[in-house]
């Protein structure tokens, strides 16, 4: 017996694969795996060998699994399967888990056992619990030296396409506002107060001596003469509490210590003891540094631009924009104005009639030219809307014969509605008859020969405005210039203004305006002499003696 024992061949298991894989070999037997026991070596020598004939007197019972395996098994172990048996359990497995209902269907059509059935049955049950558990099967499988963010991420939950719900707040409050720099943030860890009670610590003599001083100038205090009655007694109980003998009741928490902080403050500032502490000047704080949704960059380059009034090129274009359109509008108000005032003037007439025609004039350029007027959005609340719509109020030219109507058009989304104020039924009272206005006052004359120079100021304001807007931002941009825009403009403001500059040059003295010749008063040697020396107070140019005898003997022209 244990000579056939010594004749059995060991195979370990990747020799065996290996033998499958390649060969398609069946293995006669297989030896029991090798492990260490505490019986004797010839015990268990012949005890496996009367094992080995039992197997091969017992037949083996023919397999219900199809495939070409028919190889004899013991009571203990499984038949091996051949390559071919492995490959269509494999299918069915794929079939069972990929197929869906249509793959059990198949199966089910095949023939296959109930016991293999049952058993891919299993497979799949154990497969689809574990799949649902991974995070319980993760944490359990894992060993303990595996650090805390490996745990966290294997026992995480899988993502399934859809955003949790806390996930999706804990987002939005993490974007409400921008992390800071690490250098402003502050200390990761907080530091750590010991809240156990102390004991007070023993004081030195210095110090004792040192607070019975204290104590001394506090008593000092408390008899000044300057203090009243009343303070004086609130002081005596003061100190009467704080020398009694025995231990008093002390606060034992952070909230207790702050309310004994604030009790004491309070009874400081009911006698008055912060009253007559200087106060330095406030800081200023600008609310804009504490601004999550500005910048730091941005912030401290606007403080600077402030602090060193600088301003961005478009706004200083901006200013020689406007400075040159007023120089322009300026001078051309005050040329027609000298202008018209001169040829009113020069048609004759008392100084009334010159100024009631001018007065005449400036009616009519109300009526013919007035001021724009710009169109206002207001919000009309109706039945049917609360939306804002667009109200023109335009305002007729007032004839001779009746009182100016105002129209207001309201747009609406429905239709466009016009108001007409209703006329005044009242009976109208007689009026004397007016003249007819005359047409509004224009010199085509002045205008032609004023034409060059109006022509030449609009393209100099024109290009101004192009090249401010090209550097400007879309909304602070401005419209071009037109020349009879500017006229009727210089009209408009000028009309009124009329009969007042009449009136002023009538009362301004008259000029001389023609040299008179004749007999001058003075001396015959005044005679010689020029009409006019210029005579420096400064050293260059020098005048001496011969730019004296210049101007003495200098030749009338």
């Amino acid at each position: 017996m244990h000579g056939k024992s010594s004749q059995l061949q060991y195979t370990c298991a990747r020799c065996l694969r290996a033998s499958q894989r390649y060969h398609a070999s069946r293995i006669e037997s297989r030896a029991p795996a090798r492990s260490f026991s505490s019986l004797l070596p010839l015990r268990y020598a012949q005890q496996d060998t009367a094992k080995l004939k039992e197997a091969d007197e017992v037949p083996a019972p023919e397999s219900s699994v199809p495939g070409p395996s028919k190889a004899p098994t013991t009571n203990h172990e499984e038949p091996e399967q051949g390559a071919m048996s492995r490959r269509l359990a494999e299918a069915t497995e794929d079939a069972l888990f990929e197929g869906g209902r249509a793959g059990r269907k198949a199966v089910e059509e095949a023939g296959f056992s109930d016991e293999l059935k049952n058993k891919l049955l299993e497979r799949i049950e154990a497969a689809k619990f574990r799949s649902d558990n991974t995070a319980a099967f993760s944490e359990a499988e894992m060993s303990s030296n595996v650090g805390r963010g490996t745990r966290d991420i294997a026992t995480g939950q899988a993502w399934t396409g859809t955003e949790a719900q806390g996930d999706t707040v804990l987002r939005m409050l993490d974007d409400s506002r921008k992390p800071l720099k690490p250098g402003l943030r502050g200390p990761s860890k907080l530091p750590v107060v010991d809240l156990r009670p102390k004991g007070q610590p023993k004081q030195r003599p210095g110090q004792r001596l040192a607070n019975a001083r204290d104590k001394t100038s506090i008593y000092t205090i408390s008899k000044d003469s300057g203090m009243t009655e009343k303070e004086r007694e609130e002081m005596r109980k003061e100190l009467k509490e704080r020398f009694t003998p025995g231990a008093r009741a002390m606060p034992n928490s952070i909230r207790g210590l702050a309310a004994l902080a604030n009790e004491r403050i309070e009874d400081a500032i009911a006698r008055g003891q912060f009253k007559n502490i200087p106060r330095g000047k406030a800081i200023e704080r600008d609310a804009r540094a504490d601004n999550p949704f500005l910048d730091t960059t941005e912030y401290i380059m606007n403080k600077m631009i402030q602090r060193q009034d600088i301003v961005p090129p478009w706004i200083e274009k901006q200013q020689e924009l406007v400075k040159a359109a007023n120089v322009f509008r300026a001078r051309l108000r005050n040329d027609w104005k000298r202008h018209a005032a001169r040829t009113i003037a020069s048609r004759g007439g008392s100084l009334q009639e010159q100024m009631r025609m001018a007065d005449r004039y400036a009616e009519a350029e109300r009526v013919h030219n007035p001021k724009r007027r710009a169109v206002e959005q207001i919000s009309v609340p109706t039945n049917a809307t609360n939306d804002p719509v667009m109200v023109k109020i335009t305002q007729e030219a007032p004839s001779s014969t009746r009182e100016p109507s105002i129209q207001i058009s309201v747009e609406t989304k429905d239709a466009q509605v016009t108001i007409s104020e209703p006329p005044d039924t009242s009976i109208p009272q007689p009026e004397p008859p007016r003249t007819p206005l005359p047409a509004p006052f224009r010199m085509p004359t002045w205008e032609a020969a004023e034409l060059s120079y109006l022509n030449l100021a609009i393209t100099n304001l024109n290009s101004l405005t192009r090249s401010y807007n090209l550097m400007a931002p879309e909304l602070a941009k401005k419209p071009y210039f037109s020349l009879d825009r500017e006229l009727k403009s210089c009209y408009a403001d000028v009309a009124p203004q009329l009969a007042g500059e009449i009136k002023e040059r009538a009362a301004r003295p008259a000029k001389e305006l023609v040299e008179k010749i004749g007999h001058a008063p003075g001396s015959v040697f005044e005679k010689f002499a020029g009409e006019r020396a210029n005579v420096y107070d400064s050293k260059k140019p020098m005048y001496g003696w011969k730019e004296f005898w210049q101007d003495l003997w200098e030749k009338r022209v």
